[in-house]
């Protein structure tokens, strides 16, 4: 009996190691997706790329985290609290660098690129009423700039620098997300709101429905004096409700960033999946249109990730 049980004992437990041997457990791999405010271009970017990063990466768990955007999100990839997040170029820039005033402790020596995708638009609008029209116009009124140390806000303080304006000029100046600067708008509270962001963004179109607006143009000559990673582009005309004419802005690239403690293998696939889904990408908000394969690798302030490139390199886009 007891020559038995020891046979069966010994049977049971071989056949554990056998089953632990072939199928050993396979840790989830965890994608947290960091965007921006829910009324921005980020978010609903983000929720789509998560749900094709969740169909298409086996075994992953994808999650889409709000934030205050580009500043928030390189710090957190630092941290290595996110596995890829949008950023504008000229953020990548200041956090590769450390710059203390825009928002970065220290240099984010982690960072490394996916791919260049759209360019965000530096969209100044302001109520009719107001009688804002230029940049020298903003003088003595209230503005929205953003969320404190925001990418929108750090586009705000070079835009204004090249005018030769300071937000001292302002009559009052507020640090608010997309959503809540236009709310404002609409209970005449708050005379104008810059916006960087891809076209057509919700908040602005939201606005644009509710009341008569005027798009502020900044001139190309402007742009011309800011220089890279800024350039001069037109907002066309019909973007928005009531807008007539072509108005001349400046634009600045948005990156997918991630950061050295993801995989090779994951970071490939973050990249592949990405350029196999762009028609997906556009149809949660048109400004995935513009994200091309051939501009992927073009203005990058930081290092690609090896994962990133192993996908270039397969498409021939670098050597």
């Amino acid at each position: 009996m007891m020559h038995l049980k020891s046979s069966i004992l010994a049977a049971g437990t071989l056949a554990l190691s056998i089953g632990l041997a072939v199928a050993p457990a396979k840790a989830a791999e965890f994608i947290n997706v960091l965007t921006g405010g829910t009324s921005g271009v980020y978010y609903p970017l983000g929720v789509a790329l998560s749900e094709i990063y969740g169909k298409g990466i086996e075994g992953a768990r994808t999650q889409v985290q709000a934030t205050k955007a580009s500043v928030e999100n390189l710090n957190l990839l630092q941290q290595g609290k996110g596995e890829i997040g949008f950023a504008l170029a000229d953020s990548v820039k200041l956090g590769w660098e450390g710059n203390k005033e825009a928002g970065f402790p220290a240099k984010l020596d982690k960072l490394r690129a996916i791919a260049a995708i759209y360019p965000n638009y530096i969209q100044i609008v302001a109520s009719q009423d107001s009688g804002i029209k230029t940049i020298a116009d903003l003088k003595g009124k209230s503005l929205s700039v953003g969320a404190p140390a925001s990418g929108t806000e750090l586009n705000a303080r070079t835009i204004f620098a090249a005018s030769d304006m300071d937000y001292k000029d302002l009559g009052k100046i507020e640090y608010l997300p997309f959503a809540e600067s236009v709310e404002l708008i609409k209970n005449r509270q708050m005379d104008a709101t810059l916006q960087s962001a891809g076209l057509g963004v919700a908040s602005i179109r939201d606005l644009a429905t509710s009341l008569p607006i005027n798009v502020v143009a900044v001139p190309a000559e402007t742009v011309a004096k800011i220089g890279a990673p800024y350039l001069p582009v037109t907002i066309p005309a019909g973007t928005y409700e009531g807008q007539k004419e072509d108005v001349p802005t400046a634009a600045v690239g948005n990156i997918l960033v991630s950061h050295d403690g993801v995989s090779d293998e994951i970071a490939y696939q973050m990249t592949k999946l990405l350029f196999d889904n762009v028609d997906k990408l556009a149809s949660s908000h048109a400004a995935a249109k513009a994200i091309k394969l051939e501009n992927a690798t073009t203005g990058l302030p930081i290092p690609l990730h090896p994962g990133a490139e192993r996908y270039y390199k397969e498409k021939g886009l670098i050597k």
